[in-house]
């Protein structure tokens, strides 16, 4: 597997996506306090810090989740006081180069009534977390086979100017026959109507999506990790100014 990294450097929005989403277009879905935000539980679970460096960021998680809650945030490589780092996972952000976007007109833009169908597929191929109410953060497109869903693929974090396209996801029985790649390019359709650029993750260790995605127009744009953090301090800390 060969990968080219761009535009990596320190600043870019792509950074810190959550946190980008939650104080901006997803700002309906955050529970924030301070300089800490997570979505709403049934949601995505997805937490964020404004910067890993800053004691009092920590301090404002600690109040949002209470004592002994745990957060998935981007990974840290010591927790700060009253923390511990449960696990740590590695992954890619890619995003969008070369890629040709194209409705579908045999994908569905699925909905709430869709969900069970949506969290079976889910608990099948393990695309990542999604939740009862995941499918509120952006447009989730499907194909049916006979009335039963057996791919999909949607749209989750929403930094400014920037989509993640996510769950990606085929029926094992139907694999091969490049529905992934159709809704991919269907999900990006929309995104680029807006105005925005698709991006999206996938695991280290998922060399066939990585592939996948190079071949259709995604470039890898950095790697990344995240932490599963718990908070095992009594109390919140004081916020300072």
């Amino acid at each position: 597997m060969s990968l080219t990294s761009i535009d990596a450097h320190s600043s870019h929005i792509l950074d810190n996506p959550a946190w980008a989403a939650l104080t901006g277009p997803h700002a309906r879905f955050a529970e924030r306090h301070g300089r800490a935000a997570r979505y709403q539980q049934d949601v995505a679970p997805f937490h964020a810090l404004c910067d890993e460096d800053d004691p009092r960021a920590w301090a404002d998680l600690a109040a949002l989740i209470g004592p002994g809650g745990t957060a998935a945030v981007r990974s840290v490589t010591e927790a700060a006081a009253g923390w511990e780092v449960v696990s740590t996972g590695h992954g890619v952000q890619l995003v969008d180069t070369s890629l040709r976007a194209e409705h579908d007109p045999g994908a569905v833009r699925l909905g709430p009534d869709d969900v069970p169908e949506i969290l079976d597929l889910v608990a099948r191929t393990e695309p990542g977390p999604y939740l009862p109410r995941t499918v509120e953060l952006g447009a989730y497109l499907g194909i049916r086979y006979q009335g039963r869903l057996i791919a999909l693929a949607g749209e989750r974090l929403h930094p400014p100017g920037w989509t993640e396209i996510s769950a990606v996801c085929t029926d094992p029985a139907h694999r091969g026959r490049g529905l992934a790649t159709r809704l991919v390019r269907a999900v990006a359709a929309g995104i680029r109507e807006r105005g925005e650029r698709p991006f999206l993750h996938a695991a280290a260790t998922n060399a066939n999506a990585i592939r996948l995605y190079e071949s259709i127009g995604f470039t890898l744009r950095r790697h990344t990790a995240f932490s599963l953090v718990q908070h095992t301090g009594a109390a919140a800390l004081e916020e300072t100014a």
